[in-house]
């Protein structure tokens, strides 16, 4: 898979707590879509039942764990998270320059694709100050970009508010992982930083991540269409 494409990859978020409730949504969503998310709601039921289960029905998977420890155990995370079927896995880029580079190392061993956490979604500025950081969140985010790119990193995930300073310092390649993503007319929940998939897709993004807009439809194959016909 090349990092670019004529229009980004729509990701659906499976934030449920059954592999029932997995395969329901494959059903429900239907063949169009082939990525899907397993975070830390499923993964930590389920564990590697629930990638399997998505590559047993021929899907791709992000699997969203954000890795953040020392340079070591995050490295056998993501070579454990290849050795699962993940197709695209994650490390927290606060975990500091050494942690990145044994993490993109192992990640290139393996052949699953890496990306960085720069700043979650749900945070703003007072969220950073509460953690000691004085510092807008798109600087926070440039910084973070820059420093994964430099240790190796093919990518971030960043909200859609920052796509275009990272596309401007990264270049065309580096991948954008991209939450935050809303359908015209769908809630915010507890997104802050958010933009809709056309808004993202021509902004650069490499992936869109969708999560309730998707599955809490009442019809998700006509929602996840919508959001595809959006990022064409």
């Amino acid at each position: 898979m090349t990092p670019r494409s004529s229009r980004p990859h729509l990701i659906v978020a499976l934030d449920v707590d059954t592999l029932a409730e997995v395969e329901a949504l494959l059903g429900r969503i239907g063949p169009e879509v082939l990525w899907f998310k397993v975070g830390k709601q499923l993964f930590t039921r389920h564990g590697p039942a629930a990638v399997r289960l998505l590559k047993d029905h021929g899907r791709k998977v992000f699997l969203d764990l954000k890795f953040h420890d020392i340079p070591n155990t995050v490295a056998q995370a993501v070579r454990s998270a290849a050795a699962i079927g993940a197709d695209l896995t994650n490390v927290h880029a606060g975990g500091g320059p050494a942690m990145l580079r044994a993490a993109a190392a192992a990640a290139r061993e393996s052949g699953v694709l890496l990306t960085a956490v720069t700043v979650l979604t749900s945070m703003d500025r007072a969220e950073l100050a509460a953690v000691g950081l004085d510092v807008e969140p798109a600087g926070q985010v440039l910084r973070l970009a820059c420093l994964a790119r430099d240790c190796g990193v093919p990518g971030v995930v960043c909200s859609p508010l920052e796509i275009g300073i990272i596309r401007e310092a990264c270049g065309p390649d580096f991948v954008l992982v991209v939450p935050g993503i809303r359908p015209a007319g769908a809630g915010q929940d507890d997104q802050k930083r958010i933009m809709t998939p056309a808004q993202a897709a021509a902004a650069g993004a490499s992936f869109v991540v969708v999560g309730r807009p998707i599955t809490a439809a009442a019809d998700p194959a006509a929602a996840a269409r919508a959001v595809l016909a959006e990022l064409a």
